[in-house]
């Protein structure tokens, strides 16, 4: 694949399709935690000036996905348990709320559209397609996002996106068996059907809380 992956993209100023390109690579991890992003060797690699390859260096430090180290410049944001916590404690209390509203505001269409993302994740995890399963797993839940209908739960859970799939793909990427999400979206599933928010609650927040739990142990 080229460096322009969609006909979009060469419509983009260079910086935008170097931040795209870095934070892929930093999200699915091929640019490791701690790795240094030394402009010239990006640049070189990515066929750009080292203009964009900077500009694009300071939109991913914006998203925390990069650090600026005194004297040692660029590098990937490490996972520590402190981020680890407050990104995961910030999406633990909005999803938590976004399940309750849509327990209140689910129809039939988004009920099937629930159900149809599931069959979609429980399809690529019987592949084993680790980036396939992370993105049908955020698909999946946001459509209970948008559900709930409220845009300043969503701007701020949006604002935390890329910080929250990386901590999903490294967790998905450990995991002995996937398919215990598959069935933990579809006790979701059903709690929401029957609009029995309280339990929709529940399990929403021990499916956050495991992830945590087993980042967490990793990075000990």
């Amino acid at each position: 694949m080229g460096f322009y992956e969609n006909e979009e993209d060469a419509f983009l100023p260079l910086r935008d399709v170097v931040f795209k390109q870095l934070r892929e690579e930093i999200l699915y991890g091929k640019l490791k935690p701690g790795e240094r992003l030394m402009e010239i060797a990006l640049s070189e690699r990515l066929g750009v000036s080292r203009t964009p390859v900077r500009e694009g260096i300071r939109l991913l430090e914006k998203e925390g996905l990069v650090v600026m180290l005194p004297r040692r410049g660029a590098h990937v944001a490490s996972i520590t348990a402190k981020q680890l916590e407050d990104v995961l404690e910030a999406r633990r209390t909005l999803e938590t709320f976004a399940v309750n509203a849509c327990c209140a505001k689910i129809n039939e269409a988004r009920f099937e559209a629930l159900k149809t993302a599931n069959s979609r994740f429980a399809e690529t995890v019987s592949k084993r397609d680790l980036r396939a399963m992370a993105d049908s797993d955020t698909e999946f839940h946001n459509i209970i996002i948008d559900t709930a209908g409220n845009e300043k739960v969503k701007e701020l859970l949006v604002s935390l996106k890329e910080q929250i799939f990386r901590y999903k793909y490294e967790f998905m990427k450990e995991m002995d068996d996937p398919t215990r999400l598959v069935r933990e979206h579809e006790e979701i599933i059903k709690a929401i059907g029957e609009s029995r928010s309280d339990k929709a609650v529940e399990l929403i927040r021990m499916h956050i809380d495991s992830q945590h739990i087993a980042i967490y142990r990793k990075l000990k």
